[in-house]
């Protein structure tokens, strides 16, 4: 790793401590890291700040590309509650990195095809970081060209030259393998990012393993019943293999979701469609199935989950023992051109379990997406202390 101050902290303390075999690491050799976002920075920075000791790195998610490349602070960092946050994360040794987040792929690929525009870019990357104090910058460029691969990687290239002993953590979507997506393999797939560059350029890669949904195919045929994860173990497992094959394990980081989605479900003869209709954090869940006496389950992603029918007449609501039978009915092709709602999301044991995978896989650790005080309360008693 190219970060002179922690040789140089660790050379110096060998010295001063002859009698100790080896210097104690600066950070935990497992990490836990995790992003709070701007939209709700009042209660995120909150619940986080109780927590230090379980958390290594902080993400400020606040930062967006404007068109001229320069960013757009939409959580207002060098304001409270941000100031008195990232004072406190100091003196925890907690890093404060921020992420700058994208998803406009022609912006993405007008900067960095230019070796001017690039260049500036990455000065107001790294004027950020050192004018601010941070200890590095996170890199979240997301749904970039595949003809921008190149472009993007020597833009991390220039990057990790250009911002010295600051870190450059890149974050970046999973991979799922061929086989397990397709039932006929395209020929001539092309990506956008190039696993190997970033692996040399980028001192943590976090890797977005949820949103999982439908990509697997080998899993959603295998799973009965309604199937939607945001992220099923297996899947990530699958994901991690595949990408550790270009990413040292040293620097490879599973993205861990802490929130879930609600869809419409149409149930037919030998298949269920799933409309989409918004992302909600646990707490929204758990009063709904409260107010429906229907207690959530644990479904086959390891996740939490149940289904019912919206009504304004709850004697028309079907008892929660009978959801479950409802979905394995339309299943095998009962009541056809059925529809109904179905609530599926991460709670602290689907995160401890990606926690256990990660362990096993030996990756670095894990970065939860999001940290914002709606999360599942529980979740920072399942999280390894650094």
């Amino acid at each position: 790793m190219k970060k002179l101050f922690a040789f140089s902290f660790f050379f110096v303390l060998f010295l001063a401590t002859p009698l100790l075999s080896s210097a104690a690491p600066i950070y935990a050799p497992f990490e836990v890291s995790g992003w709070i976002p701007y939209w709700r920075t009042e209660l995120g920075t909150t619940d986080t700040a109780k927590h230090f000791g379980s958390v290594i790195e902080v993400n400020p998610f606040v930062y967006t590309l404007r068109s001229d490349g320069t960013l757009l602070d939409n959580g207002k960092i060098n304001e409270e509650p941000w100031t008195s946050f990232v004072k406190s994360a100091k003196e925890n040794r907690v890093r404060i990195i921020p992420t700058v987040m994208t998803s406009n792929s022609a912006l993405v690929d007008s900067i960095l095809r230019s070796p001017e525009r690039r260049t500036a870019h990455i000065k107001v990357l790294v004027d950020t970081v050192y004018n601010n104090g941070f200890d590095g910058i996170d890199i979240d460029y997301e749904g970039k060209y595949a003809s921008t691969r190149p472009y993007f990687s020597l833009f991390l290239k220039e990057l990790y030259a250009a911002i010295g002993n600051r870190w450059v953590m890149c974050t970046i979507e999973s991979r799922t393998p061929d086989k397990d997506r397709f039932n006929v393999i395209p020929p001539n797939i092309e990506f956008a990012n190039d696993l190997k560059e970033i692996n040399k350029y980028c001192d943590r890669v976090r890797v977005m393993a949820y949103d999982q949904q439908s990509i697997d195919l080998r899993l959603n045929d295998s799973t009965p019943g309604p199937y939607s994860p945001v992220a099923d173990t297996r899947w990530v497992e699958k994901v991690i293999n595949l990408m550790a094959k270009d990413i040292s394990k040293k620097k490879l980081v599973i993205g861990v979701p802490t929130y879930g989605y609600e869809y419409e479900v149409t149930a037919y003869s030998n298949a269920f469609t799933y409309d989409l209709l918004w992302s909600f954090n646990p707490g929204y869940a758990i009063p709904i199935a409260e107010s429906l006496g229907i207690a959530p389950t644990r479904n086959a992603a390891g996740e939490i989950s149940f289904a019912y029918v919206p009504t304004t007449t709850p004697s028309a609501i079907p008892n929660s023992p009978h959801v479950p039978l409802i979905a394995q009915a339309l299943a095998a092709g009962f009541n056809s051109n059925y529809t109904f709602r179905m609530m599926w999301w991460s709670d602290a044991q689907a995160i401890a379990d990606k926690i256990k995978l990660a362990k096993k896989l030996g990756v670095r650790g894990v970065a939860i997406f999001k940290l914002d005080g709606g999360q599942d309360p529980n979740i920072w008693g399942i999280l390894p202390k650094r």
